[in-house]
């Protein structure tokens, strides 16, 4: 298996008279959702589909209370996820209110695990000439 890549042309935002670049880009080959992590599963085990989305659906709705409390969500092989915040910056601590947040985002810190296959991927370029 091997994730595709194609190349894209990009401006420098900072300098827009600066030539185009050219980057690498992944290329999304679809969507896995929560039915078919559970036909995976239940074809990987004993538990039938329904049972795995049930439990699938669970850990959702417990995840979100947990990060909901503050908590990190520690998964194991797969990382940790917390809440995180960005926000504009004011002069003094008074100034500081609810409306300095900019959003509110999802911060994912992968296991070692997951840190070394990503090392290991292989990677293609769509429509790359081979010598």
């Amino acid at each position: 298996m091997e994730i595709k890549l194609k190349v894209l042309p990009r401006k420098d935002p900072r300098d827009l008279t600066q030539p185009e670049r050219f980057y690498v880009k992944a290329v999304k080959t679809g969507n896995c959702n929560l039915e078919r992590l559970a036909y995976l599963i239940s074809n990987q085990s004993t538990v039938r589909e329904p049972d795995c989305l049930a439990v699938l659906n669970a850990f959702v709705h417990n995840m979100l209370d947990e990060l909901g409390q503050g908590r990190v969500v520690e998964l194991g092989d797969l990382g940790n996820f917390q809440v995180g915040v960005r926000s504009h910056g004011s002069d003094t601590p008074e100034e500081v209110n609810l409306t300095n947040i900019k959003n509110v985002v999802l911060n994912y810190r992968p296991s070692s695990k997951i840190k070394k296959r990503l090392k290991t991927m292989n990677f293609s370029i769509q429509g790359a000439q081979t010598p």
